[in-house]
C-alpha cells in the first residue's frame, strides 16, 4: 500500500528510532491520526521544546534540568562511590533500585572499534579528571556496563587505564546474564548485582 507523502515521510522518521523499525513506525503514526489536534500540538511542543529545556550536567555528563544535576548536588548522597555508565538511561536503571546511594559517570556509549567508537570519543578524559580531584576524593569506582562484548571491552580498558589511582575498582556481579542490557533488568536483579560486586584487581 502507497501512503500519502505525510504518513509514509513520519514513518520513516519513526524507523529511525533505536530498536524501531518500519512496521513500529507505522504503528506510531496510526496512533497519531487518531489523536485530537491539541494532544499532537501538545506533543509537538514537548518535541521542540527538548533540547532548551534539558541540559548536560558538567559534574556527571547526564541530561538533566540544570548543572549540576540533583544527584551531584545532593549532600546525601556518597561522593567516594561512583557508578560508571554507559547511557544516561541506566542512571535511571540503577535509581529504580533504590540501592545505589553513590554518584554516577556517563561515558556516552561504550567502546565499539567496529562502529568507530573509540575512548577519545566518549567521556573518559572527564571521568579521569574527576577522580583526579583532590576537591573530592573517590574511593571506588564501579563499572556498570552491559556484560557484552563492548560492555567487557569498555571495563578492561578503564580498568587499565585507572589501575595506579588510589581506590578500588569493582564490577556488577555476575547476577546479570551475559548479553542482558541494565535497561531492562528487574530492579532485583541490578540491585543484587550491586551488592555483589567484587573488585576487578
Amino acid at each position: 500500500m502507497a501512503y500519502p507523502p505525510a504518513i509514509k515521510l513520519l514513518i520513516d522518521q519513526f524507523a529511525k528510532f533505536p530498536g524501531i523499525g518500519e512496521k513500529s513506525g507505522q504503528r506510531f503514526v496510526f496512533y497519531l491520526l487518531r489523536q485530537s489536534s491539541d494532544d499532537l500540538l501538545r506533543l509537538a511542543k514537548l518535541i521542540m521544546n527538548l533540547r532548551d529545556s534539558v541540559t548536560i550536567c558538567m559534574t556527571c555528563q547526564n541530561y538533566s534540568e540544570r548543572s549540576p544535576c540533583t544527584v551531584c548536588s545532593s549532600q546525601s548522597r556518597d561522593h567516594g562511590l561512583l557508578c560508571v555508565v554507559a547511557q544516561s538511561h541506566d542512571v535511571s536503571a540503577f535509581e529504580k533500585t533504590r540501592e545505589f546511594k553513590g554518584v554516577y559517570h556517563v561515558l556516552g556509549g561504550t567502546i565499539n572499534m567496529l562502529e568507530g567508537i573509540t575512548p577519545d570519543k566518549l567521556k573518559v578524559r572527564e571521568l579521569v579528571d574527576r577522580i583526579r580531584n583532590p576537591h573530592r576524593p573517590i574511593r571506588e569506582v564501579i563499572f556498570g556496563f552491559n556484560p557484552d562484548l563492548e560492555g567487557e571491552s569498555t571495563a578492561l580498558y578503564l580498568s587499565k587505564l585507572l589501575k595506579n589511582e588510589p581506590l578500588t575498582l569493582t564490577r556488577l556481579a555476575r547476577g546479570l546474564p551475559r548479553g542482558a542490557d541494565i535497561d531492562y533488568a528487574d530492579e532485583m536483579t541490578l540491585a543484587d548485582a550491586l551488592k555483589s560486586r567484587r573488585p576487578i584487581y
